[in-house]
């Protein structure tokens, strides 16, 4: 825990202080005449009557167990309120859990949708300094009706990221999770309860959306941190191969052969928080998620780019185990990286983390393939003269073929990180040399 050494402080500080005070009273013994009418009153309550030996016992007994007493009732009323009632570990494992997390690595992950809180959940177990940078521009359901009555950025994909990072994540998950039956003409059907407290949050918040943001990490005990990607709501575009146009998230999700994405408004802020946390970050994660619906919309914010590109972080690209219906059907991985460096920057990635394990069972009730590991891309991604390092992982979901696990998706994220690490400490040592 990483005490000790203030425990023997404090220790040699009492101990010091009950040395002070017997030589006081001692000098008094000495330099006060007691009358005779308070002798035998004062020998008994300063235990005169008994051996010099038994006294000093009795005294370090009584010393002993208020002292443990106290510092017991101490303690329980410091840590108390912080360990749920529902914990099951010992104190030392719940204080030595959250003193490892905070000395873990700085890690932005930016994207949307279930590959980021998947990510996300994993990843907690590793850090506790993580900052989801999140899209908002998702406009259908639940975020979208927000979106469209109250003039907010979309709230859907910062919820689940929340509910991913919550400590107390089984319960709080259901609860913000929880979405109010009927359907969409009534006032509340459809809607989710973590939408509802983002949207409300916000109006308390004199509408600064990115402040509601933080409000609400503070407020759900978030291991880590969730923010925006702006505060400001915003409208994907899509034009495809054949030259037609689509609006919207939702309706892009389902389109095939897109030529290009992009947002509305123009020239549209990042968020502070998140270009702060990009450029303190020690790895930035992109993705997993939806690659046009989910990680470009934050992609497309030049100030997100511009502290990408700027940042000494390891940049890492990690690719969806399952093609999508939509949007990128048919694409393998080498498709995925030229779509992602089309968008935004040649080497901007410095490692790729994708799956290689194909024997998970696959839903029936959907079409999707797996990713197939077609390597290194051609175009753009061939003229860069540092190609980002393939990794390759078991990384897929056992029992459903086109999500992550993620404990493995985390796990290999953090030996990628280390294994990149060590070989620029390496290099620089060398060049040193």
């Amino acid at each position: 825990m990483g005490i000790k050494r203030w425990l023997v402080i404090v220790f040699v500080g009492e101990l010091c202080l009950a040395l002070a005070g017997a030589l006081w009273l001692r000098q008094i013994y000495r330099d006060v005449e007691v009358p005779k009418a308070s002798q035998a009153a004062v020998s008994a309550l300063t235990l005169q009557f008994l051996p010099y030996g038994v006294r000093a016992l009795l005294l370090g007994l009584a010393g002993l167990v208020l002292f443990g007493y106290g510092s017991w009732r101490v303690l329980r009323g410091i840590v108390g309120p912080l360990i749920s009632s529902e914990a099951d570990q010992p104190l030392v494992d719940v204080i030595y859990q959250k003193r490892f997390l905070a000395r873990g690595p700085r890690i932005v992950v930016l994207g949307g949708g279930t590959g980021l809180s998947t990510l996300l959940r994993g990843l907690k177990e590793h850090t506790g300094n993580i900052t989801a940078v999140v899209t908002v521009a998702d406009d259908g359901g639940s975020s979208g009706r927000l979106r469209e009555e109250l003039g907010i950025p979309a709230v859907g994909d910062i919820r689940n990221c929340i509910a991913a990072l919550a400590d107390a994540e089984p319960l709080m998950a259901k609860l913000l999770q929880y979405r109010f039956p009927g359907d969409e003409s009534g006032s509340l059907g459809g809607h989710t309860i973590g939408n509802l407290l983002l949207a409300a949050m916000s109006a308390v918040q004199g509408d600064d959306f990115e402040e509601a943001v933080r409000q609400m990490n503070r407020v759900l005990a978030v291991r880590g941190q969730v923010v925006p990607a702006t505060g400001t709501p915003v409208t994907l575009h899509a034009r495809l191969f054949d030259g037609s146009e689509v609006l919207g998230q939702s309706e892009i999700a389902r389109s095939t052969a897109i030529d290009q994405v992009w947002l509305s408004p123009e020239g549209v802020a990042a968020s502070e928080d998140a270009t702060r946390a990009i450029a303190e970050a020690d790895l930035i994660v992109i993705g997993p998620g939806s690659l046009y619906t989910s990680i470009m919309p934050s992609l497309l914010l030049p100030e997100i780019v511009d502290a990408i590109r700027a940042s000494a972080a390891i940049r890492l690209y990690v690719c969806n185990v399952a093609t999508q219906q939509g949007e990128t059907e048919g694409f393998d991985l080498a498709d995925h990286m030229t779509a992602l460096e089309r968008h935004t920057s040649p080497g901007m990635i410095d490692v790729v983390l994708a799956n290689n394990q194909f024997g998970a069972r696959r839903p029936g009730a959907y079409s999707a393939q797996p990713v197939r590991l077609r390597w290194p891309p051609t175009g753009l991604a061939a003229s860069v003269a540092s190609a980002p390092r393939l990794v390759l992982e078991d990384v897929v979901d056992p029992d459903n073929a086109h999500h992550h696990d993620p404990a493995r998706l985390a796990a290999a994220v953090i030996h990628a990180y280390e294994r990149e690490s060590f070989g620029r400490r390496r290099s620089r040592v060398a060049r040193s040399a």
